[in-house]
């Protein structure tokens, strides 16, 4: 378990603040990521939300995901804003194993942000060799207030380098994250999947 708390007086500390972690001596980080969006919600907001692999739950944030190593792990918070972070508490939990089984994968997060452009499809994950992939927090915000259209975009998901169509083509984006009708009663958490922020 990974669990934090932090009070700063910049309004987007949950931006600025990101969150790195390495495994095994690597130079570069397996994590790099704003801590807000980390752990679950976007636009540098704190929303209180409960799930099983993360949440933010009466001004705490915390995370279950297994992120094994074999010989060392460090993790690290730069606060890349102007404003000083006057309290910061951490705790993480962690087992000693007295081995890791063979192919053990790493734990990885990355964050981007990018303007979408019309008829060009949004890339989410491209990876190669074995993995899991686990899911994404995706934060997006409309260039008309009122209106959800850009949500129509359908997940789409390549296997083993097949070309169009793909082996999975859903049916618009509030449905790949279980939902419908452009999100329309509002937020919710679940174990697995939820919407943290509407804002019309």
């Amino acid at each position: 378990r990974i669990w934090v708390t932090l009070a700063s007086p910049d309004l987007y500390i949950l931006r600025n603040t990101v969150i790195l972690m390495y495994w095994d001596g690597e130079e570069t980080p397996s994590v790099q990521c704003p801590i807000g969006d980390f752990f679950g919600v976007g636009f540098a907001l704190y929303k209180h939300y409960t799930a099983l692999p993360l949440g933010m739950s009466s001004g705490g944030f915390y995370c279950y995901f297994p992120m094994p190593f074999a010989k060392s792990a460090r993790i690290e918070v730069e606060n890349q804003g102007d404003k000083r972070i006057y309290s910061f508490y951490f705790n993480v939990t962690w087992h000693r194993l007295e081995s890791l089984p063979k192919g053990t994968a790493y734990f990885h997060s990355s964050w981007r942000r990018e303007i979408t452009r019309k008829d060009e499809n949004y890339l989410i994950l491209e990876a190669e060799g074995t993995g899991h992939y686990v899911g994404c927090n995706m934060s997006m915000q409309g260039r008309t207030p009122f209106d959800f259209w850009f949500l129509e975009g359908d997940e789409m998901i390549y296997v083993d380098g097949e070309s169009h169509p793909p082996a999975i083509h859903g049916t618009g984006t509030e449905d790949y994250f279980n939902s419908a009708w452009y999100f329309s009663k509002g937020t919710f958490s679940a174990p697995f999947h939820g919407l943290t922020i509407k804002d019309p």
